[in-house]
């Protein structure tokens, strides 16, 4: 495996501005955010993180998933990038605040 764990972020835009979409809410923000706090600790080299298109947790964005756990967040600011990255990527120690757990279809948020 090339990276360590990779970082997923939403950044879909829907076109019908009544509709939620992380792209909306700051997604290219929280891309750079993450990217750039990565790059400044020297983990680029087995952490990447990189946008994507829709990771179908809208309601509950922007939103970001980290692999290889496969754990969710949602609700997420750039404020909340600096822990995510020191408590989840560097210490493997998720952000229970502002994770999104899934129940079979349903969403326990």
């Amino acid at each position: 495996m090339k990276y360590q764990k990779h970082v997923f972020i939403c950044n879909n835009q829907r076109p019908d501005p009544a509709k939620k979409s992380c792209g909306h809410e700051h997604g290219n923000a929280l891309v750079a955010a993450f990217k750039a706090g990565i790059k400044e600790r020297g983990l680029n080299i087995q952490i990447r993180a990189q946008q994507t298109a829709c990771l179908d947790a809208c309601v509950f964005g922007p939103a970001l998933v980290i692999y290889p756990e496969a754990i969710w967040y949602g609700a997420v600011q750039l404020e909340d990038v600096n822990e995510i990255i020191e408590s989840h990527l560097m210490q493997n120690q998720p952000v229970d605040r502002l994770r999104l757990r899934f129940n079979g279809p349903h969403l326990e948020g």
